[in-house]
Formats: C-alpha cells, structure tokens, sequence
C-alpha cells in the first residue's frame, strides 16, 4: 500500500536542463529499485503539465514507509546531491485521488522493424521497405524519458502515461521502473 511519499525536486542548473537531470534522476532509481527488486515503490511526476506533454521537475516516490526508508539507504543518489532536494517520507493526505502511472510501448522504428523482418523472415531491404513503410511509425504525444538499456546499451524512450483519476485505491506491484499497469499511486 503506498502510505508514504518522497518528492525529489530538480534544483535549477545553468549547465543541465531539467530534462537531462530527469533522465541521470530516472535512470539512477531505476537501478536502484532493480536492486531492491521488492516491487512495492511507485513514481509519479507531479509536476506533469496540463496537457500531459511534460514531465515537470519533480520525482514523487510512493510506497510504505519502509519500502521507501530501504530505497533511501541506497547510495542511489550519490552524484545527484548538488542536482536534487529530497523531502523525507511524508505521509500521503487523506482523501486523495488515485491513477496508475505506466509505460507505454510503441513500434516507432520503422528501420528496426525493418531489420527484424528481414532477420525473421530472411528478406532483403528492398521488400522489408515494402512491407513496412516510413509512414508505418507510431507515434505518441505522451511525455518520455531518454534512457540507456543496461544489457543492449542501446538509446531507447520511455514513454509514461498518468492514468485516469479513480475515487478507490488498486493494489498490486511496480516494475524496476516504479510504474504499473494495474497498481494506483495517490494522486495529489
């Protein structure tokens, strides 16, 4: 149950965007939660513009105030400390909304796909390009954070969605990335 909260804010910084430091922030807890591997912290971004394009400048970690007190034992934020003010765990207000906060993946790479067919199925380029056109990339208007995949190495997007808003808490677990298909974080 996520009972408590920690808002990791963004300080300002001449030499990094907001966006850059998200990312260091981001990818940090991730391997901080795949080492815990206990799937009972959630993320939030409360600061998410109204149009849901942005993330905003802060970092809200939910769960229980020992899930969370376990997470902030790590040196997880070595490196981040002049980047970053983080609040203690607080209890969540009384009476809050609920939504969950999930990836969202998308086949946006028409050159990648490309390559998997011809992989997969052992055609050349030039059909590859037939079956799966430039215009064939999906594209989402939803707010990401630019991450490094830790065994490819590879560059990738991850695209995050702030459900709808619930009266009723749902309960479940998060990924190493605190988010969850199913399981609500409070919203406030």
């Amino acid at each position: 149950m996520t009972t408590h909260y920690i808002d990791i804010a963004l300080r300002p910084d001449p030499e990094f965007s907001p966006a850059h430091l998200l990312n260091a922030l981001y990818a940090k807890l991730h391997r901080a939660l795949v080492q815990l591997g206990t799937g009972d912290v959630g993320v939030s971004f409360p600061g998410l513009s109204p149009q849901g394009t942005h993330l905003g400048s802060t970092l809200r970690l939910h769960g229980p105030e020992p899930a969370l007190q376990r997470l902030q034992a790590l040196p997880w934020l070595q490196g981040m400390r002049d980047h970053v003010q983080a609040s203690e765990a607080v209890s969540v207000p009384a009476h809050t909304q609920h939504r969950t906060v999930r990836r969202v993946q998308t086949k946006s790479n028409p050159e990648l796909l490309r390559r998997r067919q011809m992989r997969r199925h052992g055609i050349d380029s030039a059909e590859a390009i037939l079956r799966i056109p430039d215009q064939e990339g999906q594209r989402l208007a939803l707010p990401y954070l630019s991450l490094h995949s830790a065994s490819s190495g590879q560059a990738f997007h991850l695209f995050i969605d702030h459900g709808a808003l619930m009266n009723t808490p749902s309960p479940g677990s998060f990924s190493t990335y605190g988010l969850s298909t199913q399981s609500t974080i409070p919203w406030f």
